[in-house]
């Protein structure tokens, strides 16, 4: 393409960002009048949160469902079309229904609104048209703001599929907060991939107790190197009382290589060394490794005693970079 399909390119993509961005700024300053209100009820749930919508709705209702389950709310999706063919018995008493449809019309929503008015089920609408079908049906209507769709037609979802996905992260945090969720919590979630890599404690990578290069002050450097080079960490500690008081690195064993076999491990080692504690991140401990240009630390508790090694290896390989 030549340079000024490039910039009519640029500025249409310009054009859309502005659009879709300025209307969830508007949206952030006059949310929905129920919108506290059905954050509470969400927290008040015995059961799960079922979402469902058709064509674009149904995508936008399958990720907020993902990320209500993701930080703590039991959720699941139900296709309507489904619902209609025996999937409505997935939708239970205790629960609590979510159905999007940008018009409040949309037919294939029919059997589910039956379906929760007939046993009571509480449910929050979300379109952009308050006096529809669905929001007349609802419990809680979560009502879109009037926002022009961003394409040159005006027809294909595009700024109303955004305002609802918006509107749907911002029920899912609120409730999260509400819920006092932490990270620990979001690992438990997430065991796989970078997010839970992210969040893995540094107890969960260490290598532990039996496999620690360790020697006492007094040690000779001989003894110390065999120790060193058996466990194959680059490192030592130096323990007295049962404390970590030292640690000799290679870098140690070359600023002390002359005269190094007469020496004993205490006077090579770094007296205080850095450490770490079990319940730290590892993420956190890879960016003191990297702050201080070292490659491995020892793990102590409260007692400074020593009870594990996280090397740089071992968060990389659990995917932390």
């Amino acid at each position: 393409m030549d340079k000024t399909a490039n910039q009519m390119i640029r500025k249409t993509a310009a054009r859309v960002l502005r659009l879709e961005g300025q209307a969830v700024v508007d949206m952030a300053e006059n949310l929905p009048a129920d919108f506290e209100a059905a954050v509470a009820a969400i927290l008040e749930v015995e059961g799960r949160v079922i979402l469902s919508g058709i064509g674009k709705s149904g995508h936008i209702a399958r990720k907020i469902s993902s990320t209500l389950a993701s930080t703590g709310t039991p959720s699941a999706f139900v296709h309507p079309a489904e619902a209609s063919h025996g999937d409505l018995g997935m939708v239970m008493p205790g629960d609590l229904v979510i159905l999007i449809s940008n018009s409040g019309e949309t037919a294939e929503l029919g059997d589910i609104v039956a379906h929760v008015a007939r046993f009571s089920i509480p449910m929050i609408g979300i379109s952009r048209n308050n006096q529809s079908t669905l929001m007349q049906a609802a419990d809680w209507r979560l009502t879109l703001p009037p926002a022009s769709e961003a394409c040159i037609i005006g027809m294909a979802p595009t700024t109303s599929t955004t305002l609802t996905l918006a509107l749907g992260d911002a029920l899912a945090v609120s409730v999260m907060e509400r819920r006092g969720f932490l990270p620990e919590h979001f690992r438990t979630f997430h065991p796989g991939g970078k997010l839970g890599a992210q969040l893995s404690k540094v107890a969960q990578l260490m290598h532990g107790v039996e496999e620690l290069p360790l020697v006492h002050p007094g040690s000779a450097m001989g003894d110390t190197l065999i120790e060193m080079s058996e466990k194959s960490f680059g490192i030592a500690g130096v323990v007295e009382d049962h404390k970590l008081v030292g640690v000799i690195s290679d870098g140690d064993l070359r600023r002390n290589m002359d005269g190094l076999m007469e020496r004993k491990a205490g006077d090579v080692a770094t007296n205080s060394p850095r450490s770490i504690g079990p319940d730290m991140l590892a993420a956190e401990a890879m960016a003191v490794m990297s702050e201080h240009k070292i490659t491995a630390l020892f793990v102590v508790d409260d007692s400074d005693r020593p009870v594990g090694l996280l090397h740089l290896h071992d968060c990389l390989r659990a995917g932390i970079a």
